[in-house]
C-alpha cells in the first residue's frame, strides 16, 4: 500500500482560528478596511451559504434563487496582488480569525510549502500539489453539513509567492513539469468549487501578470495592494509613538520622512514601518536610555525603504 507525501512536507505549520494573536495582527492592518471586508464576505459565503439565501429572500424575494445561484457559482479562489510589504500575506494569514468570529466556527489555515515545487523530478511537482489539494479537500469534507446547512468549520489553503507555482504556461521557457504543476493547481481549485466545500484558496503574489491566465480567470476576486499613503503611515506611526509621548510635530516629521522624498518616487512599505523602522528606533535607545524623538527622526531619514518589485528590471 502506498501513501502520499507527509503533511509536514506539503504545508508549513497550520494555524487554527479564532486566535487572539491573529485577532490583534488583523486589527493592526490599518488602511485596508475595504480589503478586509471584501475578503471576509467572500470567505463567509463559502462556509455559510444559508446566510446569502436569507439575505436574498429578505431583500430580493422575486430574484432570490437567481442571486444565490449567481453568487454561489463563484470560484473559491481569491488573489491578493501588489507591491512588496503591502500587507498581502499578513491579511491572508489573519483573515481566518475574522471569519471564525463572524461565523462562530473554527477555521484552519494551511499554508502551502514552497517545497511542493519539488526538485524537478518528472511528475514530482504535480504529485505534491495534487496531494496538498487532496489533504485540503479531505479536511473540508469533514466540516460540510448535509442539506446545505451551515458548515461546522472551514479550511483556507494559502499559496504565498503564488507565481512560483502557477506561472503562465504561455512562457516559452517554461519546463514541462511546471506546466503539469499548473494544470494540477487548476484542477485542485476546480475540485473544491465543484464540490461546494467549506474551503477557499488565497494566493499572494507580487507578479500578477506572471500568473497563468486560467488561474486569473478563476479568481472570484483580485484585491490590489499598494504602499501606505500618508494617512496610513500616520496611523501606524502615531499608534506606536504617541504612547511614548512624541508630540504631534515630532510624529509628523517622521511621517513625512517615510514618504516619497529627495527624488525617490516611493515611500516606506507597511513592513518597513512595522518590522524595520519602529524596532530600530527602540533598539537605538535600548538598554540604557529613553527613546529620543529627535534621534528617531534621524534614524528615519537615514533608512532606505524597500524598492518596489519590478517585473522586468533593466
Amino acid at each position: 500500500m502506498t501513501t502520499g507525501p507527509n503533511r509536514n512536507v506539503l504545508f508549513e505549520h497550520s494555524l487554527s482560528y479564532p486566535d487572539v494573536d491573529a485577532q490583534e495582527r488583523f486589527a493592526r492592518l490599518v488602511g485596508l478596511d475595504s480589503h478586509k471586508l471584501r475578503l471576509s464576505k467572500t470567505l463567509s459565503l463559502l462556509v455559510n451559504p444559508t446566510g446569502l439565501e436569507k439575505w436574498a429572500q429578505k431583500h430580493h424575494p422575486e430574484a432570490s434563487r437567481q442571486l444565490a445561484a449567481m453568487m454561489l457559482k463563484r470560484s473559491p479562489l481569491v488573489v491578493l496582488a501588489g507591491d512588496v510589504g503591502s500587507g498581502k500575506t499578513e491579511l491572508a494569514e489573519t483573515i481566518g480569525d475574522a471569519v471564525a468570529r463572524q461565523e462562530k466556527i473554527d477555521v484552519t489555515l494551511l499554508p502551502l510549502s514552497l517545497s511542493t515545487r519539488g526538485e524537478g523530478r518528472v511528475g514530482e511537482m504535480t504529485q505534491l500539489l495534487s496531494a496538498a489539494f487532496e489533504a485540503t479537500i479531505e479536511e473540508a469534507r469533514k466540516l460540510k453539513s448535509a442539506g446545505g446547512a451551515r458548515s461546522r468549520g472551514a479550511v483556507i489553503l494559502l499559496v504565498d509567492e503564488a507565481d512560483a507555482l502557477a506561472q503562465s504556461r504561455e512562457a516559452a521557457q517554461m519546463h514541462h513539469e511546471d506546466r503539469a504543476g499548473v494544470n494540477a493547481f487548476i484542477r485542485g481549485v476546480d475540485r473544491i468549487g465543484n464540490s461546494r466545500l467549506p474551503a477557499a484558496v488565497i494566493m499572494c503574489t507580487n507578479r500578477l501578470a506572471a500568473l497563468d491566465p486560467a488561474v486569473r480567470r478563476r479568481a472570484a476576486d483580485i484585491l490590489f495592494f499598494e504602499r501606505p499613503d500618508e494617512m496610513q503611515r500616520r496611523s501606524v506611526i502615531a499608534e506606536a509613538l504617541s504612547v511614548l509621548r512624541f508630540s504631534e510635530p515630532q510624529i509628523e516629521a517622521i511621517v513625512a520622512a517615510t514618504g516619497p522624498r529627495d527624488g525617490r518616487a516611493y515611500g516606506f512599505t507597511f513592513s518597513d514601518l512595522v518590522q524595520r523602522l519602529l524596532p530600530a528606533i527602540a533598539l537605538d535607545a535600548y538598554p540604557s536610555q529613553p527613546i529620543d524623538p529627535s534621534h528617531a527622526a534621524e534614524i528615519t531619514r537615514s533608512m532606505v525603504p524597500t524598492p518596489p518589485f519590478r517585473e522586468n528590471p533593466l
